[in-house]
C-alpha cells in the first residue's frame, strides 16, 4: 500500500482531498467534549449573567473571572503539563476558543491572554523564561498582553518606532515609545513588547513586567463594541528591561509577530464560531416566540431563509476551521517525529498552513457579521434595543474584521503567500495552471461520470479550482511584477480561493458523516453543503469576471470568459427546499443543533 503523502499548506488549490484525510468536529473524543462543556458551563454561571457589569468595566471583575477560569484550567489547555497545563493538541485548544467565543468581551480578554500574550514566551522563550512566566500565566496569577500596534504602525507593524537602547552598564534595555489598542492593557502584569534596538531594520521582542516601572497608560478606550475588554494606550518611558528578558534573538521580533498572528487568525475564526452558534440559537428561539399575523414568525419563508443561511455559513466555516486545525496538528506530529524540537515544531506547523489561517480569519469573521446582522433583523425593533442580546452581539462582532490583520490585508496575504510558495518550488502552480489553460481549447468530456452520491459536487469543486488557476495564471502571465500593485485583482483571486476552500471543507464534512454515521445522520450536512456550494460557485463566477475584465481584452478575454463559464457550472438544485429543511430542523430543536 502506497504511503499517504501529507498535504502542504495551500496545496488544496491543486490537490484533491479525501474525506478520510480530514477531521470533523463530530470526531472530538469524550475528554475534549468535557473540556468544552466546562467552558460553556463557566460562561453560563460566571459570565453571561454579568454582561452589563463586564461592559461597564466594573473594577476587578475581569481579573476575577480570569482567575476563576485559571482555576478550572481554561487558560492552560494547550500548555505542556510541565508548566501546569493540560498539554492538549491544537484542535482541542481551538475547541476551547470556540466554546468561549460566545462570551463577548470575556472571550476577547481570555483569547488575548492565552494566545498573543502567552504563546510568544512558550514558543520563543528560553528555558529560564518559560520556567519563570508560563506557570503563572497558566494559572492566571499573572495576566498577559501584547504590545505591537503603534499610532503609525498598524498593518505595517515593522515600521514601529518604539526604541530599545542598552544602558551603559550593559544590564538593561531602556524602552521608549507608545503602543495603542492594547487588549488587557489595564490589568496586565506581563507585556510582550516589540521595539527596535539602535535603529535596527527589524523589531526585537521583549518580556516586560509591569513592576519594572516606566509604564504609563491613557484611560480606557471608548469603543463601538467589546466594551468590557480593557483597551489602553501604553507608554514606555525609559522602562528598564533586563537583557535576559529579550525574547528570542535580536531583530527576530517581526518573525515572532507574524507567526503568533497566524495562530491568532485561526483562533479568531474558532471564537467567531462560538459566537455565531449562540446568536443563531437566540434568533431561532425568538422566531419561535414572536407572534405576528397569529403565527410565530418562524413559520414565514423569509425568516426561515435567514435561519438556514446563518446555519449554513456557520457549518461551512466551522468545517474549514477544524480541517485546518487538524492539518496543523498532523504537521506538528510529523515535524517532531523528524527530530524537530517541540516548540519550533508548533510554530512551523502553523506557519505551513498560514494560507488556511488567513482564509479562516476572513471567512469566519464575515460569517459572524452576516449572522449577527440577520439576527438583528429577525428580532426586528427589539434587535435594535440594548435590552435584547442582538445589540451587543452586533457591536462586538465588528472588530473581528480588523483584529489580527484587517480582512483586506489577509486577502492580499492569501494570494501573496501562495505565489511566493510557487516561486520557491514548494507548490507546483504553473503545471496545473498551464494544463487548465490548455483545457480551454480541448473538447469537453461528455462521457458518463461515476455518479457516486457526491460526484456532481466534487466536479464543481474541481472546476472551481480550475477557475482559480485559470485566472491566477493568466494574471501572473499578463501583469507579472505589477500584479502585486493590483489589489482589486488580488482580492478577486483571493475570494475564488477562499470560497473554494470553504465549499470543499463543508462537502468533505458531509461526505465523512455520510460514510461514518450513515445517510440519515448526514441529511442536513448534505443539504448545507449543497446550499453553500450553490452560493460559492456564483461568487467565484462574479469574482472571476471582475478579475478578467480588469486585465484581459479582445479574443483573449472572450476565450477566458468562456472557460470561466465552463468552470462555474452547477446542475440545477432546489436551494429553497434545502433551506426549508435546514430551517425546519433548527425551529424544531429551538436553536442551533448541527
Amino acid at each position: 500500500m502506497a504511503e499517504k503523502i501529507a498535504i502542504k499548506g495551500g496545496e488544496f488549490v491543486i490537490r484533491e482531498t479525501a474525506y478520510t484525510d480530514i477531521f470533523i468536529p463530530e470526531e472530538f473524543d469524550e475528554e475534549a467534549k468535557m473540556i468544552r462543556q466546562t467552558c460553556l458551563d463557566f460562561l453560563d454561571t460566571e459570565v453571561l449573567n454579568k454582561l452589563d457589569r463586564i461592559d461597564s468595566q466594573e473594577e476587578g471583575l475581569m481579573q476575577t473571572l480570569m482567575d476563576k477560569a485559571g482555576e478550572l484550567g481554561m487558560l492552560g489547555v494547550s500548555i505542556p503539563e510541565e508548566y501546569g497545563g493540560f498539554g492538549k493538541d491544537f484542535n482541542t485548544s481551538m475547541l476551547v476558543t470556540d466554546a468561549v467565543g460566545g462570551g463577548y468581551s470575556f472571550a476577547v480578554a481570555l483569547s488575548a491572554h492565552t494566545g498573543i500574550g502567552t504563546l510568544p514566551i512558550l514558543y520563543y522563550g528560553s528555558k529560564e523564561q518559560k520556567d519563570k512566566y508560563i506557570p503563572k500565566l497558566t494559572t492566571g496569577e499573572w495576566k498577559a498582553s501584547y504590545c505591537l500596534t503603534e499610532p503609525n504602525a498598524g498593518s505595517d507593524a515593522n515600521s514601529g518606532r518604539t526604541s530599545a537602547t542598552l544602558n551603559e552598564q550593559g544590564t538593561h534595555y531602556l524602552i521608549n515609545g507608545q503602543k495603542m489598542w492594547i487588549t488587557n492593557g489595564g490589568f496586565a502584569d506581563i507585556f510582550i513588547v516589540f521595539a527596535k534596538i539602535d535603529g535596527d531594520k527589524n523589531l526585537t521582542a521583549f518580556i516586560v513586567e509591569k513592576v519594572f516601572g516606566g509604564i504609563t497608560m491613557n484611560p480606557e478606550e471608548h469603543k463601538l463594541g467589546i466594551k468590557g475588554s480593557s483597551t489602553r494606550q501604553v507608554f514606555f518611558n525609559d522602562c528598564a528591561v533586563p537583557v535576559g528578558n529579550m525574547l528570542s534573538d535580536r531583530e527576530n521580533g517581526f518573525k515572532i509577530a507574524v507567526n503568533i498572528l497566524n495562530i491568532g487568525r485561526i483562533k479568531l475564526g474558532a471564537a467567531t464560531i462560538g459566537s455565531a452558534r449562540s446568536v443563531i440559537s437566540q434568533a431561532t428561539k425568538y422566531a419561535n416566540e414572536r407572534i405576528q399575523f397569529n403565527l410565530p414568525i418562524s413559520k414565514f419563508g423569509a425568516v426561515r431563509y435567514k435561519l438556514a443561511e446563518m446555519a449554513t455559513r456557520l457549518f461551512a466555516t466551522e468545517s474549514a476551521t477544524y480541517r485546518a486545525g487538524q492539518n496543523i496538528d498532523d504537521a506538528y506530529l510529523a515535524l517532531v517525529a523528524g527530530g524537530m524540537e517541540e516548540a519550533k515544531a508548533k510554530l512551523k506547523s502553523v506557519e505551513q498552513f498560514a494560507i488556511e489561517c488567513a482564509i479562516i480569519k476572513v471567512w469566519c469573521s464575515e460569517m459572524l457579521d452576516y449572522v449577527v446582522d440577520e439576527g438583528v433583523q429577525i428580532y426586528g425593533g427589539m434587535g435594535y434595543s440594548a435590552e435584547a442580546p442582538m445589540e451587543r452581539a452586533y457591536r462586538d462582532a465588528r472588530i473581528n474584521r480588523i483584529f489580527e490583520g484587517t480582512n483586506e490585508v489577509n486577502r492580499l496575504l492569501i494570494v501573496d503567500m501562495l505565489l511566493k510558495r510557487a516561486m520557491k518550488g514548494e507548490i507546483d502552480l504553473m503545471g496545473p495552471a498551464t494544463a487548465v489553460a490548455n483545457e480551454l481549447t480541448a473538447i469537453p468530456d461528455f462521457s458518463d461520470q461515476d455518479e457516486e452520491i457526491f460526484a456532481p459536487e466534487k466536479r464543481v469543486i474541481a472546476n472551481l479550482k480550475k477557475a482559480g488557476l485559470l485566472i491566477a495564471g493568466a494574471a501572473v502571465q499578463k501583469l507579472m511584477m505589477s500584479l502585486a500593485k493590483e489589489e482589486e485583482i488580488l482580492m478577486n483571486i483571493s475570494d475564488i480561493i477562499g470560497f473554494t476552500y470553504v465549499a470543499e471543507s463543508i462537502l468533505l464534512r458531509a461526505e465523512k458523516i455520510y460514510h461514518t454515521q450513515g445517510e440519515q445522520a448526514a441529511v442536513y450536512a448534505i443539504d448545507m453543503a449543497r446550499i453553500y456550494l450553490y452560493g460559492a460557485h456564483d461568487k467565484v463566477n462574479v469574482a472571476g469576471k471582475e478579475a478578467l475584465h480588469s486585465f484581459a481584452e479582445g479574443d483573449e478575454l472572450k476565450m477566458m470568459l468562456a472557460g470561466l463559464r465552463r468552470f462555474t457550472k452547477m446542475e440545477p438544485f432546489n436551494v429553497k427546499e434545502a433551506r426549508q429543511r435546514v430551517a425546519k430542523k433548527l425551529i424544531e430543536e429551538n436553536g442551533y443543533c448541527f
